[in-house]
């Protein structure tokens, strides 16, 4: 059956569909010889397609990560600055995986990785406003006040978001650490928001997405997810069972 390729690229673990449009720009992708457009569709049964020149190989199974991520890693398939991947934390694992969305080079925690496109597009999908809850290091001015504002609507880049919910953890006289949950994730949210609010943030944590929590997995490390939380996160982004 011919499917869009960036389609093809995401199921078979290459990239997001997003990061199969701008490979396919660049002219990387090519189908039976020919360089790919935009929209053009495919058979991965039946044509050759390659990706850098590499042939898709069979689809590989699907697979889902957790990791904990490390403050000072990026989070992309590709960097031109050449700074540390959180793909290379990852360098026993056979099968290619990309991240579901996104933590700054300067934020740690939770990070699903998967080569399960539908997966990933769903989860990410802000219409299935599933909650992302981080723990977040402040400090400011006038913190009750500041602290009270970050839980009220504002806009961000011209974006209207939905109101977080703010709880205080621990608070003194030098800052507060907080657990903000936020629906949207959009680029650099919470640092957006606290900055809105007079707040320096001085640490960001993701500690859950949906169902799915960080736990005890040591910075740096990963896991498999089991088929009882992959099950879960499916049915919390409207996907339907895999069995």
């Amino acid at each position: 059956m011919e499917i869009k390729i960036q389609k093809i690229l995401s199921d078979y673990g290459i990239c997001s569909r997003r990061a199969g449009e701008e490979l396919i720009q660049q002219g990387n992708v090519t189908v039976n010889g020919s360089i790919a457009m935009i929209g053009q569709r495919a058979d991965p049964e039946k044509d050759i397609i390659c990706v850098d020149g590499k042939t898709l190989s069979s689809k590989p199974e699907d697979t889902y990560i957790l990791l904990n991520k490390p403050k000072g890693y990026v989070v992309t398939l590709n960097d031109e600055k050449g700074r540390r991947n959180v793909t290379d934390l990852l360098q026993e694992l056979s099968v290619r995986v990309y991240p579901v969305g996104r933590l700054d080079i300067n934020s740690e925690g939770l990070l699903i990785l998967t080569n399960d496109g539908q997966f990933s597009n769903m989860l990410m999908h802000p219409s299935k406003e599933i909650e992302k809850e981080y723990y977040v290091w402040v400090r400011g001015k006038k913190l009750d006040k500041s602290i009270e504002r970050l839980s009220l609507p504002m806009t961000i880049d011209n974006y209207r978001i939905k109101p977080a919910k703010v709880r205080v953890i621990e608070q003194d006289e030098n800052g507060a650490q907080l657990s903000v949950i936020i629906h949207e994730g959009r680029n650099r949210q919470i640092r957006k928001m606290c900055e809105n609010c007079g707040l320096y943030v001085t640490r960001l944590k993701r500690i859950r997405e949906g169902s799915l929590t960080l736990g005890r997995l040591a910075t740096g490390q990963w896991r498999y997810l089991s088929p009882k939380e992959v099950e879960k996160l499916r049915r919390e982004a409207g996907i339907q069972s895999s069995k």
